[in-house]
């Protein structure tokens, strides 16, 4: 328990960014959700357009400070990649 009020506000400010920073996860694992069920069934524009969302929510998870930026990095690549090899197939 907070003993001061700077502290008690500190808690109050901890609440707020944790369930902001929770939001932010939330909405990208949906948008990779989207984009993976674009590769499995859906076709090469519809998987081209949920990339560039899913890039977008990743950088800005990243600047947000939310995830780190290698791991931005890391996960815009696997997701590059699977897109790569949708496209290889469907030529």
């Amino acid at each position: 328990m907070p003993n001061t009020k700077s502290a008690e506000k500190t808690v109050r400010q901890s609440a707020t960014r944790h369930s902001r920073n929770m939001w932010r996860l939330r909405s990208m694992r949906e948008a990779i959700k989207d984009f993976n069920e674009q590769i499995l069934h859906g076709s090469v524009q519809k998987a081209t357009d949920s990339f560039k969302v899913c890039q977008k929510v990743i950088d800005r998870n990243a600047q947000k400070g939310v995830i780190h930026k290698n791991q931005a990095a890391r996960r815009k690549s696997r997701l590059s990649a699977k897109l790569k090899a949708k496209k290889a197939v469907a030529k």
